[in-house]
C-alpha cells in the first residue's frame, strides 16, 4: 500500500510544477474505431491525472498495435509510455506496474461466447468436470491462456483477436471466455454476431488484475499515476466512474442467476494487493458455485 505521507509530498511537488511542464503520455492506438476497449482505461487515466493537477496530453500512437507489440514497445521505451494489461509474474519482471486493478478484478469474471447451435450442449453442464470436456479459445500470448491450461482446460489459441472469433464460428473451439466488461461490446461490434450468443447460465472466475504498466525506468510516471488513482479512490471518484461505466454490464451479466466455477491463478504475483478490499469488486449475491478444480 502506498505511503500516504509520500502521496502528500508528491502532490505538493506536482502542484508547484504543474504549470511549468506538461506530461506527454502516449498509449497504444485502438485496433479500430469500433474498439471500445480503450475508452474506460483512458477515462480512468485522465481522472487520475486530473486529481494531481498536472498538465498532460494523452496521445494515441501513430500505428495500431496489438497488445503483444505494445508491451514490447513499452519495454523498449519506444512509441508508447503507458499500456494497460492483465498482470502476471513475467510482465511485472520486465515492466513497472501501478498496482491498482483498474477493473476491480472484473477482468477475471468470465462468461462465454458460444455458437447458437451449442446452446443445448451448455444446458447439460452441471460441474466443472463437465466444462473441462469442452475446448475454450484464447489468445496465444494472454495470461488467461496459461491460467485455463493450469486448471485442466485444453485451450485452442490464435494470435489475432479476429481470428479467435473465426475459430469459434467455424467450430474449431467450443466457447470463448470473455470478461463481463468486454463481452457485450465485443459481440455487438463483431461481424459474426448473428452466429454467436452469450451463454446465460455459466461462468468461470479467477483472481486477476489489469494494471497500467510503464517502462521500468519511468518511476516518476508510475508514481504520478498511482498518486492520482489513490486520490480518486479516497474521494470516491474512482468508484463513481467504475459504476457509471460498468454497472450496465454487471446487470446484463445477471450474476445472481449464474453458476461460476472458481479457478486458481498460480501466476498472480505475490505483490497483488488482495488485502485491500476497496480495490476489488464484491459480488453480493450468495448463489455462486465455488467448486475448486480437480488437481
Amino acid at each position: 500500500m502506498i505511503n500516504m505521507r509520500y502521496v502528500l509530498c508528491l502532490t505538493l511537488l506536482l502542484s508547484f510544477s504543474s504549470s511549468a511542464a506538461s506530461w506527454r503520455i502516449n498509449y497504444p492506438r485502438p485496433m479500430s474505431e469500433n474498439d471500445k476497449g480503450s475508452e474506460y482505461p483512458l477515462k480512468l487515466l485522465a481522472l487520475a491525472l486530473d486529481q494531481t493537477g498536472v498538465n498532460y496530453r494523452l496521445i494515441a500512437s501513430d500505428r495500431i498495435m496489438p497488445q503483444s507489440k505494445a508491451l514490447k514497445r513499452l519495454m523498449d521505451n519506444r512509441e508508447v509510455n503507458v499500456v494497460w494489461s492483465m498482470t502476471d509474474e513475467q510482465r511485472e519482471e520486465v515492466l513497472l506496474p501501478v498496482r491498482i486493478p483498474i477493473y476491480k478484478g472484473l477482468i477475471g469474471w468470465r462468461i462465454f461466447l458460444i455458437r447458437k447451435d451449442m446452446d443445448s450442449r451448455f444446458k447439460y453442464i452441471q460441474s466443472l468436470e463437465h466444462l473441462l470436456k469442452l475446448n475454450p479459445i484464447q489468445g496465444s500470448d494472454w495470461p488467461d491462456t496459461r491460467i485455463m491450461q493450469a486448471n485442466g482446460f485444453d485451450v485452442l489459441t490464435a494470435s489475432d483477436h479476429d481470428a479467435l472469433f473465426g475459430m469459434l464460428v467455424s467450430a474449431q473451439g467450443d466457447f470463448f471466455p470473455r470478461s463481463i466488461v468486454e463481452i457485450w461490446d465485443e459481440l455487438e461490434n463483431n461481424n459474426s454476431r448473428n452466429n454467436l450468443e452469450i451463454e446465460n447460465k455459466l461462468g468461470v472466475r479467477y483472481p486477476a488484475a489489469m494494471y497500467y504498466f510503464v517502462n521500468k525506468k519511468s518511476v516518476p510516471l508510475a508514481n504520478l499515476i498511482q498518486t492520482g488513482l489513490e486520490m480518486a479512490i479516497k474521494n470516491g471518484k474512482f468508484d463513481e466512474l467504475f459504476l457509471q461505466v460498468h454497472q450496465p454490464y454487471i446487470d446484463a451479466s445477471d450474476l445472481k442467476n449464474r453458476t461460476f466455477y472458481q479457478l486458481q491463478n498460480s501466476y498472480l504475483p505475490i505483490k497483488t494487493p488482495l488485502h485491500r478490499k476497496e480495490l476489488w469488486f464484491e459480488n453480493k449475491q450468495p448463489i455462486v458455485n465455488t467448486e475448486e478444480p480437480e488437481s
